[in-house]
């Protein structure tokens, strides 16, 4: 099969060199962590592995966690009372919804991207409490940034807190790779609290909560899904400390992506499907129904092609899409290969299956990115 389903974005996750070093780990530290960090799972290879991604990062500290997940409650939870207020955009990753909903604060939803919607409800709410603003930093079913700049100035006025997810930006945005804030030129004073996977461009595992000493020591010392589970193995450490540098210096991974970013979306345009609305590696191609999602899904995979349908409730009812997503590795041949076969199989849907129109789907997208719909999934 040729999979255009990876977050494998630079094509890193195979890289020689991130081999040998995951087997150097291994032979210096075997398999297994063998604890929590905060008991004897925390080796040298997590200590300068955390030194790099501040580095990288260009802030103050960072602390390891086992997944983005576990990330995402670990920072709702430490740095959230009960009365506090927590603001964050309808089409947020589950990660930070489900983060938000177990710290017990109150939550307002704002309207897709809408910075003059959250500006709103900031003016609005209660100056005496603690205000977090969260938000991805790409977003990962449509692949559009978050208006990282005007999100910060609203934070900036009201006193509240900026918190980015930046899973699907980190190593893909920026001069260097280092995300969304790279791409926008924020820095640490405008996003606060930035947490980045390292199982997507980075082709590892994990995650990381970068931001100030001070807040690093809080989440080291209070987040229970840092303190509460086994530590990810020093051998996967010393080689994502491998593949950090190799998204920092190999620029020409994103320089490639980039170009199969834009034959696809070109490609995309002249077979008469509307691209996604971003220029990241997520490129939605959006079908309406569940059943026309599903049926393209399923030929594209008899011709040899791995492309998920992506449904309710993982999105809205009316937007199930394909998600492509597309890596350093692949090929020109290979993405006019999908297109040429996307056509194909579009041609030879059943009557009753095909969208009708497709721009209705892409005006669903729109009116759910306006806030129209009250709950998103």
């Amino acid at each position: 099969m040729l999979a255009f389903c990876s977050n494998d974005y630079l094509g890193i996750a195979s890289d020689p060199r991130v081999v040998a070093a995951v087997h150097e780990g291994l032979d210096r530290y075997g398999l297994g962590a063998g604890a929590a960090h905060l008991v004897n799972g925390h080796t040298r290879a997590h200590e300068e592995l955390e030194e790099t991604l501040a580095t990288f990062t260009r802030r103050p500290a960072a602390l390891l966690f086992s997944t983005g997940y576990m990330a995402n409650l670990g920072i709702l939870q430490t740095l959230t009372e009960r009365h506090d207020e927590v603001f964050e955009d309808r089409l947020n990753h589950a990660s930070l919804i489900d983060a938000v909903r177990r710290a017990g604060v109150h939550v307002q939803r704002y309207r897709h991207a809408d910075p003059q919607d959250l500006e709103q409800r900031l003016s609005a709410s209660a100056p005496q409490r603690m205000r977090l603003i969260v938000t991805d930093g790409v977003f990962s079913m449509d692949g559009d940034l978050a208006p990282l700049p005007a999100l910060a100035l609203a934070a900036g006025r009201h006193g509240a807190t900026l918190v980015v997810d930046d899973a699907h930006g980190l190593g893909v945005l920026g001069e260097r790779g280092e995300g969304s804030c790279g791409h926008f030129g924020l820095n640490s004073e405008d996003i606060p609290v930035l947490m980045g996977t390292l199982g997507k461009a980075v082709g590892s595992a994990g995650a990381f909560v970068a931001g100030s000493a001070t807040m690093i020591e809080s989440l080291r010392q209070f987040a229970r899904s840092y303190i509460y589970t086994t530590a990810m193995p020093a051998a996967l450490a010393v080689g994502t400390r491998v593949a950090v540098g190799l998204v920092e210096t190999e620029s020409w991974r994103r320089e490639r992506l980039n170009q199969r970013v834009a034959r696809l979306r070109e490609g995309l345009r002249q077979i008469g499907l509307p691209p996604g609305p971003g220029g990241t590696p997520i490129q939605p191609v959006l079908l309406g129904s569940a059943r026309a999602a599903s049926t393209v899904a399923a030929a594209l995979y008899d011709n040899g092609l791995l492309v998920p349908a992506i449904r309710p409730p993982t999105v809205p009812e009316g937007t199930a899409r394909l998600r492509i997503t597309l890596s350093a590795r692949h090929t020109d041949l290979q993405v006019d290969r999908l297109v040429e076969t996307l056509q194909t199989v579009m041609r030879a849907l059943p009557e009753d299956t095909v969208p009708q129109p497709l721009s209705n789907a892409s005006q669903n997208r729109d009116t759910i990115a306006q806030g129209d719909i009250s709950e998103c999934p």
